[in-house]
This record gives structure tokens, C-alpha cells and sequence, in this order.
């Protein structure tokens, strides 16, 4: 199976598969191997495929945690899976990543890219779109616990929701 599958460049459907998504998860781990997954979500075509074997998309501003981004500094093996539940299907995608803090973006190099049975995928539909998700000519609320007093000092000086 993994020889009849299993492909280290995306083709035109894997493509127009990626780019329609509105979320994906994130599958890193640390240093010392320990695994962590996160949801990341958008607006589809936040997530591009940028060449042959490379993807890549933002990294938006989160919970402040940046265990993802702190998981690839260190480790930049990753899992991609991409989902529909209105259609059910599913993508895998295995490889490396690479930070660029410059543009706060994510790029992955494709080692292994394949379709996973989507048997078990739960039909669902989505209702709507997070008032959260960066789109061109929205601006996002702040998150509200960016509000909360405990955590003005972490944040960035830049930060619109940090007081001074």
C-alpha cells in the first residue's frame, strides 16, 4: 500500500484539496520526542502549496504558547492532516518544517504525501467561519484573554491588546 500511495510531490488534486481547506492539524513533538497536536484553522487557501514538495502557511498569532513553533525549533519532523466532512476525505502529509519568523510563516518539505481511508470520518458541515481567522480587509477582535491583567506582561510590546 505504501508503495501504490505513498508520493513525495503533490499532484494538481492534492493541490486544489489543500487550498479549499479551512483547517488542518498539526502534528509536532519536542526535544525529547514528546508528541503534541494543534488545530489550525483559516480561511481557505491560508494553507498553499508553494512548489512541487513545499507548502506552507501562517502562523498566527495564538493562545501565546507557541508550542508548535517551539516543537519545530527543535524538532522539524511534522504531520499534516487535512479533512472534509462534508465529503469525507482525508490527506496526509509527513515531513520537515522550517520557520521563517521575518514573515511568520511555515514551510513544509514533503516527504510523504498520501490519501488515508476516509471510512470513519463523521459527516459534518460547517456553520461558519471564526471571527478570529485573518482575511484580507478583516480585522480580528482581540481574543479575550489577551484582556486578562495576568498576561499584559507577556505580551509583545507591539501587542494592540497589551497596556502600557
Amino acid at each position: 500500500m505504501h508503495e501504490r500511495l505513498s508520493r513525495t510531490a503533490f499532484t494538481d488534486e492534492d493541490r486544489a484539496f489543500i487550498e479549499s481547506r479551512a483547517f488542518f492539524f498539526l502534528a509536532t513533538a519536542d526535544a525529547a520526542g514528546q508528541p503534541d497536536c494543534s488545530y489550525k484553522g483559516g480561511v481557505p487557501g491560508f494553507v498553499r502549496v508553494a512548489g512541487p514538495s513545499e507548502l506552507e502557511f501562517p502562523s498566527y498569532d495564538g493562545n501565546g504558547m507557541f508550542r508548535s513553533l517551539g516543537n519545530v525549533r527543535v524538532n522539524a519532523k511534522v504531520g499534516l492532516l487535512f479533512l472534509d466532512f462534508e465529503n469525507p476525505r482525508r490527506l496526509r502529509v509527513n515531513g520537515t518544517a522550517e520557520l521563517d519568523t521575518a514573515q511568520m510563516m511555515v514551510r513544509v518539505r514533503a516527504e510523504r504525501i498520501f490519501p488515508n481511508c476516509p471510512r470513519y470520518i463523521h459527516r459534518m458541515q460547517l456553520l461558519e467561519f471564526s471571527v478570529y481567522a485573518p482575511a484580507p480587509g478583516h480585522v480580528p477582535p482581540v481574543p479575550g484573554w489577551k484582556r486578562m491583567p495576568q498576561f499584559n506582561e507577556v505580551l509583545p510590546p507591539d501587542d494592540p491588546a497589551r497596556e502600557t
